[in-house]
């Protein structure tokens, strides 16, 4: 068994945090249910929620590029794209459901291989079988990303 020895400062913090940390664990069960009950609302939420977020990053990063350097054309080129990307997904969701779903199933892979890397690296280490459960709950969800993509582009006739 690994035991981590937290500081003095930590102990108070752990204190202050854990009894929220409870609350925000059942705010997340219930919203995953909620994901689970209703997959497609859940996935417009979500896809709405990203496309916000990336038009006011797109925004801050015009304004923080026009103030320290408008010569940078990078800085303008991850902006334009920030805020394109955005209102594409704000005026087509169905376009940013299938581009979420195919970078969830890329992620889940790559969670999936670095888990199962550092499992093994761990192997006489105790616990060690917790990162190859990752790997695998990882891959598995990774599975279930793309056929749930491949039935969704189908169904759209795509």
């Amino acid at each position: 068994m690994v035991s981590i020895k937290l500081l003095p400062d930590e102990k108070d913090l752990l204190e202050k945090v854990g009894k929220h940390s409870v609350l925000i664990g059942i705010i997340l069960t219930i919203l995953g249910v909620v994901g689970i009950i209703f997959p497609f609302l859940t996935s417009l939420a979500t896809v709405a929620f990203v496309a916000w977020f990336m038009l006011f990053g797109g925004i801050v990063a015009g304004f923080l590029t026009a103030k320290s350097n408008p010569k940078d054309w990078l800085g303008w080129l991850k902006s334009f794209l920030l805020i394109g990307t955005a209102i594409l997904i704000l005026f087509d969701p169905f376009t940013g459901i299938q581009a979420l779903g195919l970078l969830f199933a890329i992620y889940f892979l790559m969670d999936a291989f670095a888990s199962f890397a550092l499992g093994s690296n761990m192997k006489p280490m105790s616990g060690w079988w917790f990162w190859i459960l990752n790997g695998v709950l990882s891959v598995i969800l990774a599975i279930i990303f793309i056929t749930s993509w491949n039935s969704f582009m189908r169904k759209l006739g795509l």
